[in-house]
């Protein structure tokens, strides 16, 4: 007869609860056929019974993965310099393009002089101002000068513009003396050739100012040296 080594009573807290929560008594036989405290032990560990008792780790904090460019707000690629977005500018020009376009759907005509004339001057002062500083910088920055230059076609583009707009409400109030001398301006400053021209010397044509149209059906004559 094989003797077993005397194992001796194991007394851990888990396993010896384990025993004593078990539903049906363990049965200890004198045939050598009691399992190894290990094996018991093992089973014990996969029992719903020692499960519940292992503690679950709490969830770890979410982790901030923004960035810089995230955090942003729209309005910070804005120019937030004094002039960007006062009268003194282009944007302020055409605030003030779009506000008598209001006020000419809303057949609101001296509103729309009135903002038109302000246009207007604030496109010819920018016109101005930058072909100024381009004679500054001529031969000394070719850069600026140019940049400038550009700047300053643009604003007189703008200008010519807002001049032909407030020349069709002067038309649309019956003024057409008020009109006229505003679309001669325009011809001079665009020539005859552009579009914008074009257009000025037409509603001059209809308004009975001039009596030969342009272009002739021939096209433009070169002129005679």
């Amino acid at each position: 007869m094989v003797r077993f080594p005397k194992i001796k009573p194991v007394r851990d807290y888990t396993i010896w609860d384990s025993f004593m929560v078990s539903s049906a008594p363990l049965q200890v036989f004198s045939t050598g056929r009691l399992l190894p405290a290990l094996t018991i032990a093992s089973l014990l560990l996969l029992s719903p019974t020692a499960q519940a008792q292992t503690p679950s780790l709490p969830e770890s904090a979410p982790v901030d993965t923004q960035t810089p460019e995230d955090l942003q707000t729209p309005g910070d690629n804005q120019d937030l310099r004094p002039l960007a977005q006062g009268i003194l500018s282009v944007q302020g020009g055409q605030q003030l393009m779009s506000e008598a376009g209001s006020a000419v759907s809303a057949q609101n005509y001296d509103l729309a002089v009135n903002k038109l004339q302000q246009a207007r001057q604030v496109f010819n002062q920018l016109s101005n101002f930058h072909q100024d500083l381009a004679a500054s910088f001529a031969g000394i920055d070719t850069r600026i000068a140019d940049a400038q230059r550009q700047q300053a076609f643009q604003t007189a583009q703008m200008r010519d513009e807002a001049t032909y707009q407030l020349a069709l409400v002067h038309r649309a109030q019956n003024k057409p003396e008020l009109a006229v001398p505003l679309l001669v301006q325009i011809v001079r400053s665009q020539n005859p050739t552009r579009d914008l021209g074009k257009k000025a010397y037409q509603q001059l044509l209809e308004l009975g100012f001039v009596d030969t149209p342009f272009p002739r059906d021939g096209g433009v004559e070169a002129p005679s040296p």
